[in-house]
């Protein structure tokens, strides 16, 4: 057992708002994703694991399939250390393929299937994939621009729909699903189908493989600078996260579902969904994409689940159900029962809707790839304040640090501890320390040193957000490092702008970000993006909401410049995409 995760339980946020259901600290076992999946196998084998297309499938259906599959790869020639690529939605094939290469040692590692060639390029090159896993669909616009570029030696290729079996009118679902019938042809030499490899006979290679050493999966992230890179992780912390993440809902419970709509691509996916869902004992519901309301509530509404489900989400999710229209209509009243959304803040008017319209709980979470993800959440069991991002997780201490300090060796402002200073004049960098913590960023050594930095005999996480601790344990952020807006000496958050902007009734959501001062004079103005409610279009002009700004904020937080546009955009978590609109505008370039 690693014990060296234990937490004291003397700090702050174990002392008013931590649920009994959940413990203080839990001992953390050094062991691989294969021994994890193969742990909950044995102990749920005619438990449902997933819920695709019309289709169920059991624990012990995914394991033999996974070591059938795992097999094949091996005979391939994929071995310890190689990468395997997956540009695959969210599928039963996604989940067999990331699970069958961690079992034979390899490294997965998932693509956005919303990427455009170049970007995959990037991808592959960083990770150094030799290995592909791709929806046929997408091979022939997004692979085959690029394939001669990159260092894949062998492909193998699946229909969407190729698992799904026994469905009546199979294409008229996916057709309604997908937006067309997802299909297409692949012509790289040589190229295997996913089915035919799974009729392999199971025969698993004998594999050493460290938990706390080998990686299990590179995720790319912006990390704190936003250059694109991939964190390393390991079997142990994405392990480690997914227990930590069943602790904090509860503990085991078979027959939870677990509901899919993010990414397994994406860190928040592949932990908050499917791995946690498989330390759950649980199932996952799982969408190739994510699903219009009406088509989301008619599928909660006729799937059994007796023990409720999990949902993880960007608040935009849990928005467009606390505003849905007649959805008293839908019988899902307390079926949603354990919902975090992270992402970004969680605002009370819709948290107050939701859980009024649906019967659930939903609070904030907080996260961030370099720790695997999950960091903190509000109280899933008792009543937690909202506008902080709630308690750490079990096994997981922070504090924050001065923003200005190259190292840590000074200590923390705040730690929870009896010599904490609280309170938002003393703001600073948030920082983590916990089995979920990367073991850095590959091929990134001066990167990896910036961010991974050791305090008091141990390694912690500089997260680059900032923020301050209150009294309770709790952190709220302010914004990130590298997000400040600087006006003449004042530093401006951009999301306590944003949020303010939000308390007008006009606006559905904003986004800011500082541009230059084409006069000069203050280093930066900001400008605000709004997107406003239907009701109001065409009824007010920026100089409207500037002029409300100026009544509510002080002189330096004001928007110089607004902007209405149709949509925020916002990446697939659906988290808001200042940096886009920041390097398009004109007074940017």
């Amino acid at each position: 057992m690693a014990n060296k995760w234990q937490v004291d339980e003397g700090k702050a946020w174990f002392q008013k708002w931590w649920p009994d259901q959940v413990p203080k600290n839990i001992d953390f076992e050094e062991i691989t994703a294969g021994e994890f999946f193969e742990r909950k196998r044995k102990r749920y084998p005619n438990e449902n694991i997933m819920w695709f297309l019309e289709t169920w499938m059991t624990y012990e259906e995914a394991g033999a399939l996974i070591d059938s599959f795992g097999t094949a790869l091996a005979e391939l020639g994929v071995k310890k250390g190689d990468c395997v690529a997956l540009l695959l939605p969210n599928s039963f094939q996604y989940v067999i393929g990331f699970y069958a290469a961690l079992k034979i040692g390899a490294i997965a590692t998932g693509i956005n299937t919303t990427y455009m060639p170049l970007e995959v390029l990037h991808h592959l090159e960083i990770t150094n994939a030799k290995y592909l896993i791709v929806l046929d669909a997408l091979y022939e616009p997004v692979i085959k621009p690029i394939i001669s570029k990159t260092k894949i030696e062998k492909i193998v290729y699946s229909n969407v729909a190729d698992l799904a079996s026994g469905i009546p009118g199979i294409l008229k679902i996916l057709g309604k699903l997908i937006g067309k019938l997802p299909k297409g042809k692949v012509d790289f030499n040589p190229s295997y189908k996913f089915k035919d490899l799974l009729k392999t006979p199971p025969n698993l290679p004998k594999v050493n493989i460290n938990p706390t050493e080998d990686t299990a999966t590179y995720i790319m992230t912006g990390g704190t600078t936003g250059v694109p890179k991939a964190t390393n992780l390991t079997h142990f912390n994405i392990v480690s996260n997914a227990l930590q993440c069943m602790h904090w809902l509860g503990g085991e419970q078979p027959g939870l579902g677990d509901i899919g709509v993010l990414p397994l691509f994406h860190s928040f996916g592949l932990t908050a969904v499917m791995n946690t869902a498989i330390a759950l004992g649980g199932w996952m519901m799982l969408f190739p994409r994510p699903p219009e309301t009406e088509e989301f509530l008619k599928d909660v509404q006729k799937l059994p689940a007796p023990k409720g489900l999990a949902y993880a989400g960007a608040e935009i999710l849990f928005k467009r159900l606390a505003e849905f229209p007649n959805i008293n209509e839908y019988d899902i009243m307390g079926k949603l029962s354990l919902c975090i959304s992270g992402a970004g803040p969680l605002h009370a008017p819709v948290q107050e809707a939701f859980q009024k319209n649906t019967g659930g709980t939903i609070v904030e979470g907080y996260g961030l790839s370099e720790a695997s993800p999950v960091v903190s959440s509000g109280s899933l069991f008792n009543p937690s304040p909202l506008g902080n991002i709630g308690m750490p997780i079990p096994g997981t201490d922070w504090a924050i640090f001065e923003t200005t300090s190259l190292s840590l060796e000074a200590g923390p402002i705040a730690d929870g501890g009896p010599n904490s200073k609280y309170g938002e004049e003393n703001t600073g960098e948030i920082c983590v320390c916990g089995p979920q913590v990367m073991v850095g960023y590959l091929n990134q050594p001066e990167e990896t040193a910036d961010t991974i930095q050791e305090w008091d005999g141990r390694l912690w996480l500089r997260t680059g957000d900032i923020g301050f601790m209150r009294e309770d344990g709790m952190i709220t952020i302010r914004d990130r490092k590298k997000q400040l807006i600087k006006i003449a000496g004042h530093s401006v958050f951009p999301k306590e702008v944003e949020s303010m902007l939000m308390e007008n009734e006009a606006v559905s959501e904003a986004a800011v970000a500082g541009l230059p001062d084409p006069e000069g004079k203050v280093g930066e103005i900001i400008k605000a993006w709004v997107e406003l409610r239907p009701e109001f279009i065409g009824k007010i002009i920026p100089e409207d909401l500037i002029t409300w700004t100026e009544e509510n904020l002080t002189k330096w937080k004001c928007p110089t410049l607004i902007e209405f546009i149709d949509e925020i955009p916002k990446s697939v978590l659906g988290k808001v995409q200042r940096r886009q609109l920041q390097e398009a505008d004109p007074l940017w370039k």
